[in-house]
């Protein structure tokens, strides 16, 4: 960050929407007429998308069914997987290799039978068996396309969890299979199945993509290619900067604010991180803890609405509401990890005697807002549309275009064909990485649809807990940890919405509550080795260890691994309850976290330093911890304590030890003097 007030600038090549883990992998850089397609794919999705969801009729005396607006986007997006993510780590990234350009054409040969096809399948019911010998062929290709597809984005580790259950039809019938039994299909109705049902491949996760995320995923491209980026830094720098440890402050505040407009958290890494990790370092936090920090403040931006990660999209499918119910639910949950994360981060600071920045090196406040104070329309009309309105599906377009105008009136630096061009290109990027993982996690969905296990898996895990409540939540955590060890936050949330949550529900708890919670444990997998995508991100900045900042995040984020069990017990906390009760609880939570970070970091806010408790620290810090949990937990519900009961132990615990660490410190500080 230069010295100089208000001329701190975004990092070259990261004001764009970057891919969900495109900068983890190993991905071509397109040029020449595979750029051009790949430029005009991007278009032609957005087309596609603009004149379904806006009933334009571009083609004169035919209006597609949505089975087949869905294949059209497959056909113009999904065969690029194979040429931007290459086959295997010796491949060269400068040119197109031969087999993959192959793999190109079979994509769209095979998704160009299935479109044309698609809607006599619909008709004849196809995809529940008597499909013609050439489409169960066809689907055969198509399906072995997904799994590579889904290997080249997603990694092997996703890969390999989810071909086992797009196979399990073929055998799911197999006693050995246990509460997994379910109605066996052949390979030739499984593959109709899979590739010509709206459940499969054409199931939740791509419908979420065509109805709702391209136009969000636009939206965000241009936000951040208009300054967005800088102007939130800014603006961060200039509120936060001189706290102690206040480039760490800024790191929060910034990713927050940056995510609730992009969704994604490697733009977040790659965008904020790029400025506020060499600040974090030279004010005192090491390599690992800065990128660690930053880590976890960039992995809540796809909790942060209103513009969400794709998973929320993905969830509104699930749910069967709009994605406007989906984001004001997460708006307590993303206040509450954010927070939680800003008293770890102060207890920390505190603790080590970390400064904050001089004055005269931040930017002034008024300086940011001048420069950026249009934003505020384009966000503010984005909103409206989505709570006043519900137009979600249009909310993006409308907010995208105002955006547009209004950066080509006020902003020094406005588009010229070249960035046209280089925003269709990050779209475009970002559509194939969404499709590779999407389309092939739809054929998880498919293969326990297909096979009606889900009632039966759901009482059979509510039987194994002896249907407690409290079981299935922490072997939804404990799973979804596990799968969070090789899945990304989508594949995650997805298998645990498949397996977990009917049992959840069948368990009386409620089915926003459940989702957010199957949500936000899938999201920490961003910062869970060995997958860890916004820790290896942000280490690679901070030129630290990767591994070592991906359990660096892990300990700077603890609070937020259990911020999920909160509001999964009193669904207020998700807004589904009567308002009185969600600040209540809201403001519960809140306090109780202050101890809960007071005891994790060992430095209790407006008490001091733990240490000065000599030997009684870690029995001081735990009882912090215990008490804090007790407030911040809602009483009621499963609970066998009402509200009341849960803050009158809570308080009966915090008094003497309250009054026990200040009366050790105060006895170090005369001790001092």
């Amino acid at each position: 960050m230069a010295a100089e007030p208000g001329k701190m600038q975004a990092p070259a090549g990261t004001n764009g929407f970057a891919p969900v883990e495109a900068e983890v992998l190993r991905v071509r850089t397109l040029r020449g007429a595979w750029r051009w397609l790949l430029v005009g794919a991007a278009a032609l999705t957005i087309f596609l998308c603009v004149n379904q969801q806006f009933v334009l009729r571009f083609f004169v005396g035919f209006t597609p069914l949505n089975t087949e607006y869905y294949y059209a986007l497959v056909l113009v997006v999904l065969p690029f997987v194979f040429v931007i993510f290459p086959g295997h780590a010796r491949a060269r990234l400068d040119r197109v290799a031969w087999y993959d350009a192959a793999l190109f054409a079979l994509t769209i040969a095979a998704s160009l039978v299935l479109l044309v096809n698609i809607r006599k399948a619909a008709e004849l019911g196809w995809e529940f068996g008597g499909a013609p010998a050439h489409l169960v062929w066809t689907g055969y290709v198509m399906w072995a396309l997904l799994m590579e597809g889904l290997r080249r984005t997603g990694g092997w580790g996703l890969m390999l969890s989810v071909l086992p259950f797009t196979l399990y039809p073929l055998v799911a019938d197999s006693a050995w299979l246990g509460p997994l039994k379910g109605t066996e299909s052949t390979a030739a109705q499984t593959s109709a199945y899979h590739v010509l049902s709206s459940e499969s491949l054409l199931g939740i996760p791509i419908q979420a993509f065509a109805e709702t995320v391209i136009g969000f995923l636009v939206f965000g491209t241009a936000l951040m290619m208009t300054g967005a980026g800088k102007f939130f830094i800014d603006v961060a720098f200039a509120l936060c900067g001189t706290f102690r440890g206040g480039a760490a402050k800024v790191c929060i505040f910034a990713s927050g604010l940056l995510g609730m407009m992009s969704g994604s958290i490697l733009s977040n890494v790659l965008t904020a991180g790029a400025m506020t990790i060499p600040v974090m370092k030279r004010t005192g936090f090491s390599s690992v803890y800065a990128g660690a920090i930053e880590a976890c403040a960039s992995t809540g931006a796809v909790l942060a609405p209103p513009v969400m990660g794709a998973t929320a999209f993905v969830m509104a499918q699930f749910l069967g509401v709009s994605y406007a119910q989906v984001a004001a639910a997460a708006a307590i949950p993303a206040a509450l990890y954010y927070f939680g994360l800003f008293l770890q981060v102060d207890a920390y600071a505190a603790r080590h005697g970390l400064k904050g920045i001089p004055r005269e090196d931040l930017p002034r406040l008024w300086d940011a807002i001048k420069e950026g104070w249009y934003y505020a329309f384009a966000i503010a009309l984005l909103i409206f549309m989505l709570l006043v309105m519900k137009r979600e599906s249009h909310a993006p377009f409308y907010a995208t275009l105002l955006l547009l105008a209004l950066n080509q009136t006020f902003n020094r630096e406005k588009w010229g064909w070249a960035t046209v061009v280089r925003f269709l290109e990050v779209n475009g990027r970002t559509f194939v990485e969404l499709v590779g993982i999407l389309a092939g996690c739809g054929l998880l969905i498919g293969a326990f649809s297909v096979t009606g296990v889900i009632s039966s898996l759901a009482n059979d895990l509510l039987t194994i807990a002896g249907n407690n409540a409290f079981a299935l939540l922490a072997m939804a955590a404990l799973t979804s940890l596990v799968l969070g060890l090789g899945l990304t936050t989508t594949a995650c949330y997805i298998f645990l919405a498949i397996l977990v949550g009917p049992a959840l529900e069948k368990a009386g708890l409620n089915k926003m509550a459940i989702h957010m919670f199957v949500f936000y444990w899938g999201m920490l997998s961003s910062i869970t080795p060995p997958v860890a995508i916004a820790s290896f991100a942000a280490a690679g900045i901070a030129g630290a260890p990767a591994m070592q900042t991906g359990w660096a995040s892990m300990r700077v984020g603890s609070i937020i691994y259990f911020i999920p069990f909160f509001f999964v017990l009193n669904p207020a906390f998700v807004l589904q309850g009567p308002w009185y009760e969600s600040l209540y609880l809201t403001l519960s939570a809140g306090v109780g976290s202050i101890f809960i970070c007071g005891g994790l970091q060992g430095y209790q806010l407006f008490i001091g330093d733990l240490r000065g408790s000599g030997r009684m620290e870690w029995p001081i810090r735990l009882l912090l911890i215990l008490a804090g949990f007790l407030l911040a937990v809602p009483g009621g519900g499963i609970m066998p304590w009402s509200h009341e009961q849960m803050a009158g132990v809570a308080l009966a615990t915090l008094a003497p030890t309250l009054a026990l660490a200040w009366w050790f410190t105060c006895r170090r500080r005369a001790a001092a003097l």
